[in-house]
């Protein structure tokens, strides 16, 4: 490998000097928490969605659990949501000892299924045999209250939310929007984290943009951003003073380093998303002439699309899990997408879930391989990459 291709990373953020000046510009003041930099964070949130308030997080997982807790989810309610995806969208439910409700997904795009949610729901608010279809093998009363959908927005592909809004208005349903990994989304012209009642970003390092750690809750219910807002403050509500705690709450702040960070990042957003969108387009070209491989599907004429990660599937007849050594010993760096959620240890304990629950989403964890990718890769690195899994793929 030439130098001009070291390093290959996994990810990388797409950092610049004018990034650096607002971080260092924060620590010459003496204000690195729930200063001025949140509120401008925030407010660029605000101008982006049109929705009327924004919640700085210190990760989209708090994001998440605030969303689960506002919404009013307790102990043994029934939550529908989807088996593939990163385990924190299930992990929000299992904070508030919720019971996370799977039904599997579409086999384009990864994401629920709409007509499996709408099923779904139906057989649950009916209650007794027509429940117990949907329950984990174990753990779950058939008796529940159903009380809201969390739908997630796949790999930067919005899920069907016209479908998901119906289900959920019909059976009085809250909806969430995982939009962790979708920011600069949209479905039928409208921005994905507006999709929901409330929704969360994500900017872990490998995200469309950065803050290294942090989230951003989305929403335009009045009552639930105060309610919000005071939890991730320790429980502090309008008017308590720094030692008085109206409710149990968390600390879920964003410091002022990661929100100058976001901020700036913001300014440049049209500029990050266009930088990934051609590393796909590279990605596209270069995979298009090899067999068994098949490229990231979208939805035409419905999704604009926010490259989040890369993933291909493999054919079944090749080891995706030998191919992804192969590379790493050209070191080239893949990693599956996802493991599914049923099939994590903690939830097979949990759920008593047996393999072969959830078919497709099995499947998309068998045949799935994440690529390097960032806005910051060369052709010439998505060539060798491409090049390098032609080699592999020749000679198995």
């Amino acid at each position: 490998m030439t130098s001009d291709l070291l390093p290959i990373s996994m990810s990388s953020p797409d950092l610049t000097d004018l990034e650096r000046e607002a971080v260092a510009a924060v620590l010459r003041t003496p204000n690195l928490s729930m200063g001025k930099e949140i509120t401008l964070f925030e407010a660029a949130f605000t101008r982006l969605t049109g929705l009327k308030h924004a919640i700085g997080v210190n990760s989209g997982t708090a994001g998440l659990h605030l969303c689960v807790h506002a919404a009013g989810i307790q102990a043994g309610d029934l939550v529908i949501t989807t088996p593939f995806s990163f385990v924190a969208s299930a992990n929000a439910l299992l904070f508030e000892r919720a019971v996370p409700i799977f039904v599997d997904v579409d086999p384009l795009t990864g994401n629920i299924d709409p007509a499996l949610v709408a099923q779904a729901a139906a057989d649950l608010t009916q209650g007794g045999a027509a429940a117990r279809r949907w329950l984990p093998p174990q753990g779950a009363d058939p008796g529940a209250p159903l009380k809201a959908i969390l739908a997630v927005d796949v790999f930067g592909q919005p899920a069907d939310y016209d479908l998901l809004q119906q289900t959920a208005q019909h059976y009085g349903l809250r909806l969430i929007e995982d939009s962790c990994e979708a920011l600069g989304a949209a479905y039928k012209g409208r921005l994905a984290g507006t999709l929901g009642e409330t929704a969360v970003f994500a900017f872990y390092p490998n995200k469309q943009i950065t803050t290294g750690e942090g989230g951003m809750i989305v929403t335009d219910d009045d009552a639930t951003a105060a309610h919000m807002r005071a939890l991730r403050n320790q429980g502090r509500a309008p008017g308590d003073t720094w030692l008085d705690h109206t409710y149990l709450g968390y600390n879920y702040r964003l410091d002022e380093m990661s929100a100058a960070l976001g901020r700036t990042q913001m300014t440049r957003l049209d500029e990050l998303l266009d930088r990934r969108q051609q590393v796909a387009d590279w990605y596209a070209e270069h995979l298009s002439e090899i067999p068994l491989v098949q490229v990231p599907q979208v939805v035409p004429n419905t999704t604009r699309m926010s490259w989040f990660v890369y993933v291909v599937r493999f054919d079944p007849s090749l080891d995706r899990n030998a191919i992804a050594r192969r590379l790493a010993e050209r070191g080239i760096p893949a990693r599956p997408y996802f493991i599914p959620i049923h099939l994590q240890p903690y939830m097979v304990q949990r759920f008593g879930y047996p393999r072969g629950a959830f078919p497709i989403t099995e499947d998309l964890g068998e045949r799935g391989l994440a690529l390097p990718f960032s806005g910051v890769m060369s052709e010439a690195q998505v060539e060798h990459v491409c090049t390098q899994l032609q080699q592999i793929i020749a000679s198995a």
